[in-house]
Order: structure tokens, then C-alpha cells, then sequence
């Protein structure tokens, strides 16, 4: 946060134009010296020569080079140069060379793995990263933990590597995060964000859009994922349902609130209840079909039993794209049921909506306007890196319970002068310009753009899936909803739950162990052995169905070596 003496040339410092704002005036005024240390006491007043020469910081005829000392005695400084600043005017001077060195560690790093990961125990992982933090200093530190990082890393981009809900950023992303990481803008307040604050606004009204919500009316934050914004909605809508009175003195005595949510529904839920003071047996959960997908009619009866039972269902969570299977719950219902029961509907669709972007997959979505807040992740299925997360309310008013004062951040009467304030909008304070890859890249690809990207993973996925159903020794769970593919290795005649299940754990960890893959692993709801399932879990818009296929083959042939004889 900034202090009272940062200098600059727009706006802060002594270093402007003299007028009233510019600080405090040096007794004497302009008749004073100039003053190039920048301590207050101008030159000329008793100020020690500086080590180049008279008057001057460290410059003037006859001096050292950089990171060379005058005493011969004295060792070089290996770090000479690398404290230069990412910003100001010497910053991309600074940062081109640098970039090169990290960009050419990455090949090398990415070369000397071989593959989606590195091969071994992950305690030969931590033995190579201990070797080169001991090893690592001065200017060769970048390059050396940069090539280890690349190398020691499981890569999104490689077709392989297709576990989790982890996408490959597209270039044009990581390019405009560098700029973020330079500037190093926070969100806490206008003079710290100027133009990232006008951009994050305008982006989540863009976004609000996307949803169908109306962006005059609708308000939103940029997130570090969906556990905030899941967080973040079930907090709203405590203190709507309750009254607002939880946010001064706590749960009132008797209080009995409930969140009814799918068992499929992602553990963020049950962990938002305990942060909430509910605790996580507040969380009723609705059975789910073989898709995974909340059941409406079970859904009612359990909104009908929670009221009954004297509870208050103060939300309903819908999800928009389970992190299994991609199950989409029944929204209008889930609308429909929550307005019956004056329960909140929060919709997670952390990754069910990157479907939004495509016209053939968006309908999947139909009655997520009706929410009362939203979930998104572009982390997920819209290949930015992490972290871009987005929550969304469909009524501004609904965000008052977040609203905070902070006189050094946001004082009353600079918001009545004019200077907005993202602070009551987010549950941090200090937060990275996210917004920013975002907008570059809906800027660059365009909705349409993005779209083809979410449409080629979903046909990746179909073809997948028909491959899986193609093999006699693998068998497909469900179709694809949207770009998973849930599956396990199982021979034909073979029956034992239990043995199928360590097989298909065991195989996984061969995959693993040699580097071939990176391959996601589950379970089923339900009780007792059979229930484990391998995933494919497909956010690579390049990879292709021949590099899926040989994936599977793979799979099917450390299948046969892991199974007993």
C-alpha cells in the first residue's frame, strides 16, 4: 500500500509541477539547491560528496562499474543489475533480457522432461528442486529455477496431461499477465489502479452481459476461483435470508440455516458453511443421477423436509458443470424451487460456464439469469492462467453486507468527489489486476474465438468417449456433458469391484511414476468397492483425437501389466 513519500511523475512525489498537491514546501523555497538524493536537505548543506563525485548519486567521472568495487580486495557483486525495477520508464530495458533468459530455460527445461511430467517418486521431484535452490545465486539463479521449474512441472499444453480442471493459458494471456506483474496494479483502490479499476469494471458488466444478468444492475468482483466466489455467494445470501443481523452480532440464538446442494456439488460448499460459522453439517446435500446431476424431484422433497424440520434453506446451490462429469443441474427448477422456499440460488458454474462462449453448448446453461449469483472460472474453460476467477450478483444491493470503510484506502469523500472504490466489493484487500488477460483476451479472439476453442474440447471429448466405448477392456461411465470423460480399465468377465479398483489406482500411478500421463482419478457416489474411475479431463484446444487415442491405448497397456494374473 502506498506510503507518504513515493515519487513519481504523474501525480505523487515533489518531482511535479509545484503545485498545491505536490507535499509540503521546503522552508526556504525555490531559492533552495536542487536536492538529488531525494532526503529532504539539498545539496550544498552539509551533504557528503557522493562515491562517484560531487553533487551526484553515485555518478561522475572515474566511476566503478556496476557491481564493481573500487577495492581490489573487495569481490564483485554477482547481483549487480538485478535489483533494477520491473516498472517506470527502465523497466522494459530491464525485463527484455530477462524474459529471454526465462523464455529459453523453459525450452530446456521442457526438453529435458520428455513429457506431460517428470518421470520418478515425487521425492526425486524435491531432491531436483532442493539441488538447485542450494545451488542457485546471482544471475544464474533465474535460469537455473526457471529450467527446474519446467522441467519438474506436470504441462497443461502437452495432450497427456489431461487430469484436472487445469487449462493450458494461451499465449496472448500470459503475455498480458506480464504486463499486470510489471505495473503491479491492486484493486484496493483508485490510486493505486487507475485504469485497471476503470477495466475490471467494465469487464465484469461485459461478463454480467455474458450471464444474461442486466450489467446497470449487476455487480461483481474478480475472484481467486470458484471456492472464493462460492464463498462469497453462500456469505450473501446468509445475511439476506437472516436478515443482515449476522453480519454484527453473529448466528441469533435458534437460528437453524441450511444449504441444500447436490452431493456432486464441489467440497467448497461445505467448506464456505464451517468459514460461515454454520458449520458443515448445515450442508444437506440431494441425491444425484448416474450423470451426477441433481435429482428435481429429490430436490423438493428436501427443501419440503428441511422446512418442516423447523430449518431455514437459506440457498440453493445449483452446479453448472460438476468437476467429474461436467453435469449441468436443472436450473429452471433450481430457480423455480429456491423462489418457492425464499431460498437464495447460487449457481456454481466455475466450469460450466466457459460453455457460455460457445452458441452450440450455451443452451446447456438456459436459467442461469435467474440466479441470484454466479460462479466462473476462465482458469478452467477459457485458458487463462491462474488465477481468473469472476463472482457475479445479479442485484448490486445484494452486496451491502461487503461493503467496508477504510480511510487510507477509501475515505467517503473521495467517492463523492468521484474516485471509485472496488474495496467493498471483494472479501481481499490487497488483489492482482486479473481482469486485465481477460479483457486481452476477449479482445483478441472474441467471443466467437473463444467459442471454437470450448466447441473443439467438447467434440475432443465425443470422440473420446466413442473410443473408450470402442474398447472391449475400458468402460465408459456416461457420455460427455462437456469435456470430461469418465471411464475405468475393466476386462471382459471381470466382476471384483475391489480388484477393479486397485487396478485403476495402480495404473494411474504407473502413468505417473514413468511420465507417460497425467490421468484424473475418482469415485462414485455410493458405498462399498467398484467405485473408482479414471478421467480424462479434455481443455486442450489443439490436442487431437489420434494423441487421445494412443493416451487410451496407453492406458489399456499398463492395465494388463497391473493386473494380477
Amino acid at each position: 500500500m502506498s506510503g507518504a513519500g513515493g515519487g513519481g511523475d504523474a501525480g505523487g512525489g515533489t518531482g511535479g509541477d509545484g503545485g498545491a498537491g505536490d507535499g509540503p514546501e521546503v522552508p526556504g523555497g525555490s531559492d533552495l539547491p536542487d536536492d538529488p538524493w531525494g532526503t529532504g536537505v539539498p545539496d550544498g548543506l552539509g551533504l557528503p560528496d557522493a562515491p562517484g563525485g560531487p553533487g551526484t548519486p553515485g555518478g561522475g567521472p572515474g566511476e566503478p562499474e556496476p557491481g564493481r568495487s573500487e577495492d581490489p580486495s573487495m569481490p564483485d557483486d554477482p547481483s549487480a543489475g538485478l535489483d533494477a525495477l520491473a516498472g517506470g520508464a527502465g523497466g522494459p530495458g530491464a525485463l527484455g533480457p530477462l524474459l529471454a533468459t526465462v523464455l529459453d530455460a523453459l525450452d530446456t527445461g521442457a526438453a529435458r522432461r520428455g513429457g506431460p511430467l517428470p518421470a520418478g517418486h515425487p521425492g526425486q521431484v524435491a531432491a531436483l528442486v532442493a539441488d538447485a535452490l542450494a545451488g542457485a545465486s546471482g544471475a544464474a539463479a533465474l535460469a537455473g529455477l526457471t529450467e527446474v521449474l519446467a522441467r519438474g512441472a506436470a504441462d497443461p499444453a502437452d495432450p497427456a496431461c489431461a487430469a484436472h480442471l487445469h487449462c493450458p493459458p494461451l499465449a496472448v494471456a500470459a503475455a498480458a499477465d506480464l504486463a499486470v506483474s510489471a505495473l503491479n496494479p491492486s484493486q484496493d483502490s483508485w490510486d493505486q489502479a487507475p485504469a485497471a479499476t476503470a477495466l475490471e469494471t467494465a469487464l465484469l458488466a461485459e461478463l454480467a452481459a455474458l450471464v444474461s444478468f442486466d450489467p446497470a444492475r449487476a455487480a461483481g468482483v474478480l475472484t481467486s476461483g470458484g471456492t472464493e466466489s462460492n464463498l462469497m455467494g453462500l456469505m450473501l445470501a446468509r445475511d439476506q435470508k437472516l436478515d443482515g443481523i449476522v453480519e454484527l452480532d453473529g448466528l441469533p440464538a435458534g437460528a437453524r440455516p441450511r444449504i441444500i446442494a447436490s452431493e456432486a456439488a464441489h467440497f467448497s460448499v461445505q467448506r464456505a458453511a464451517a468459514l460461515l460459522g454454520l458449520g458443515e453439517r448445515a450442508v444437506v446435500t440431494v441425491p444425484v443421477d448416474r450423470d451426477l446431476r441433481m435429482h428435481p424431484a429429490a430436490l423438493e422433497r428436501v427443501l419440503a423436509e428441511t422446512s418442516w424440520a423447523g430449518n431455514t434453506p437459506i440457498a440453493v446451490v445449483a452446479t453448472a458443470g460438476t468437476t467429474d462429469t461436467g453435469a449441468i443441474d436443472p436450473l429452471h427448477t433450481a430457480a423455480d424451487l429456491a423462489a418457492r422456499y425464499g431460498a437464495w440460488l447460487h449457481v456454481d458454474a466455475a466450469y460450466g460456464g466457459g460453455a457460455l462462449l460457445s452458441d452450440r453448448l450455451a443452451p446447456l446453461l438456459d436459467g442461469i439469469a435467474r440466479a441470484d449469483s454466479v460462479s466462473l472460472d476462465w482458469h478452467k474453460l477459457g485458458w487463462q492462467p491462474a488465477a481468473a476467477g469472476i463472482f457475479l450478483v445479479r442485484q448490486a444491493e445484494t452486496y451491502v453486507s461487503l461493503a467496508r470503510r477504510a480511510e487510507y484506502l477509501n475515505p467517503a469523500d473521495d467517492e463523492q468527489a468521484g474516485y471509485p472504490s472496488l474495496l467493498g466489493q471483494s472479501l481481499r484487500t490487497t488483489r492482482r489486476a486479473d481482469a486485465f488477460k481477460i479483457a486481452v483476451t476477449l479482445r483478441t479472439l472474441g467471443r466467437a474465438g473463444l467459442g471454437r476453442l470450448v466447441d473443439a474440447c467438447h467434440l475432443l471429448a465425443r470422440g473420446a468417449a466413442e473410443a473408450v466405448r470402442a474398447e472391449p477392456e475400458l468402460e465408459l461411465h456416461t457420455e460427455p456433458v462437456l469435456t470430461t470423460v469418465v471411464f475405468r480399465y475393466r476386462p471382459p468377465g471381470e466382476h471384483d469391484g475391489a480388484a477393479l479398483d486397485a487396478v485403476n489406482a495402480e495404473l494411474r500411478r504407473t502413468l505417473l511414476r514413468t511420465g507417460r500421463a497425467v490421468v484424473g482419478r475418482t469415485e462414485l457416489p455410493g458405498e462399498g468397492p467398484g467405485r473408482v474411475r479414471l478421467k480424462l479431463t479434455l481443455l486442450n484446444p489443439h490436442a487431437t483425437a489420434g494423441q487421445i487415442g494412443a493416451l487410451l491405448h496407453e492406458v489399456v497397456r499398463i492395465g494388463r501389466e497391473t493386473r494380477p494374473a
